[in-house]
């Protein structure tokens, strides 16, 4: 009988919708679909687009062609922010509002537990010239800005999609253990061998003085065990102790000494 797949950190994406209002040029589009698919989201909401279907955005889109494909196309704010419980408005200016301003950094841990427990997010972006309007921001329950450096804080709409999202992609895995390969330590027993494997080799080739070893073994000891050996390279080490020893132990050619 066959297992199902593990889950994966980043199953809770699929909770999350990036919606683009009014946007005006459909190579944004196509852009912001090539940066949602890089950082593992798919679901987009296109309010009103000024041209779309496009082959400008198909073109920028870069292979994110199914994200555009699935792109959902809806005439008002409210219809993009349906069965959604949390709305993020991205904006590059305070307002005149009571909600606090956050950065993506500070926000996006919250917005990971809830889309984890089931929560539908919308994280929502304004057209590329005057972002949202206010009436749009006032149908969001949180909001946030990506510090830019004041002296030039241009953003393109889609580098802003890609920084809000790459935040939530790389807080995800943050365990770095799911990014690397599974990796198999040599228990004790198993190093323990190895290091009279590897006594035994030095006798042999003449580099320990088994009646005057001093200090060699431990502080060889202490070398390996800094490096948290895994179990293939123990073998890797105890193949070149024999390969040592018998290179040792090879019989000289006719006619050679080893004066």
């Amino acid at each position: 009988m066959s297992s199902s797949p593990a889950p994966s950190p980043t199953d809770c994406l699929a909770n999350i919708r990036v919606v683009l209002s009014h946007t005006s040029h459909p190579g944004n589009i196509g852009s912001t679909a090539r940066a949602m698919k890089n950082m593992g989201l798919t679901r987009l909401y296109l309010v009103n687009p000024k041209e779309f279907p496009s082959e400008v955005a198909t073109s920028l889109a870069s292979s994110a062609d199914d994200v555009l494909d699935n792109a959902i196309v809806v005439d008002s704010i409210e219809k993009a922010l349906e069965g959604t419980s949390i709305q993020v408005a991205m904006t590059a200016r305070r307002r005149e509002l009571t909600l606090p301003l956050q950065t993506p950094r500070k926000l996006v841990p919250e917005l990971i537990a809830e889309a984890q427990s089931g929560t539908e997010i919308a994280l929502v972006f304004g057209t590329e010239m005057s972002g949202l309007t206010m009436d749009e921001v006032r149908q969001c329950n949180r909001m946030v800005t990506i510090p830019t450096n004041p002296d030039y804080s241009s953003l393109n709409l889609s580098q802003a999609v890609q920084v809000l999202t790459y935040e939530l992609r790389a807080t995800l895995l943050d365990d770095v253990s799911y990014l690397e390969e599974k990796r198999h330590y040599a228990s004790h027993e198993y190093i323990e061998l190895f290091f009279k494997h590897l006594e035994e080799t030095l006798i042999t080739i003449g580099f320990l003085r088994p009646h005057a070893p001093k200090r060699l073994m431990p502080r060889l000891r202490r070398l390996f065990l800094r490096t948290h050996l895994e179990q293939e390279e123990v073998d890797i080490l105890r193949g070149i102790c024999r390969a040592a020893v018998e290179f040792e132990r090879k019989p000289l050619p006719p006619g050679k000494t080893d004066a």
